[in-house]
């Protein structure tokens, strides 16, 4: 959640949201930001809807759908943490879309053929590395 501070406002998607181990915190967080959420699995699906009521985190939605299809013209900042053939999905998406994301956020994986302009590590065991990308100006992240 470090670098999504310094991603100023807009809304925030999480593509993978799972069990909501990170979109709920984020919600919490910034109560003044619309926060999305897409998981296809359904029981962690459930599980985050359930917790949102719970917590009544009114800036959370939590879609049970293909984030792949998902409409990004309202995002802002993208967060992750998925495998390498996602993060090649999700670069291909971000090319081929006309979209307002600003920023996206990968936790441990790249991606592909983008410079992240800061990279942090996790204070865990394997000193996990979290990507921060800039994405609003497609010029500067042309192939490499």
């Amino acid at each position: 959640m470090q670098l999504a501070d310094e991603t100023d406002s807009g809304t925030i998607i999480d593509f993978g949201s799972g069990w909501g181990n990170l979109v709920i915190p984020i919600a919490k967080r910034y109560p003044h930001r619309q926060i999305i959420g897409y998981e296809l699995s359904y029981l962690p699906w459930l599980t985050s809807r359930l917790l949102k009521q719970l917590l009544g985190l009114k800036n959370l939605t939590v879609h049970r759908q293909d984030f792949y299809q998902a409409d990004l013209s309202s995002a802002s900042v993208l967060v992750c943490y998925l495998f390498p053939q996602a993060m090649q999905k999700i670069s291909d998406k971000l090319r081929l879309e006309q979209s307002n994301v600003n920023f996206l956020i990968s936790n441990n994986f790249a991606l592909p053929s983008w410079q992240p302009i800061k990279t942090i590590q996790v204070d865990d065991f394997y000193k996990s590395p979290v990507y921060l990308y800039k994405i609003s100006n497609k010029s500067e992240n042309e192939y490499i």
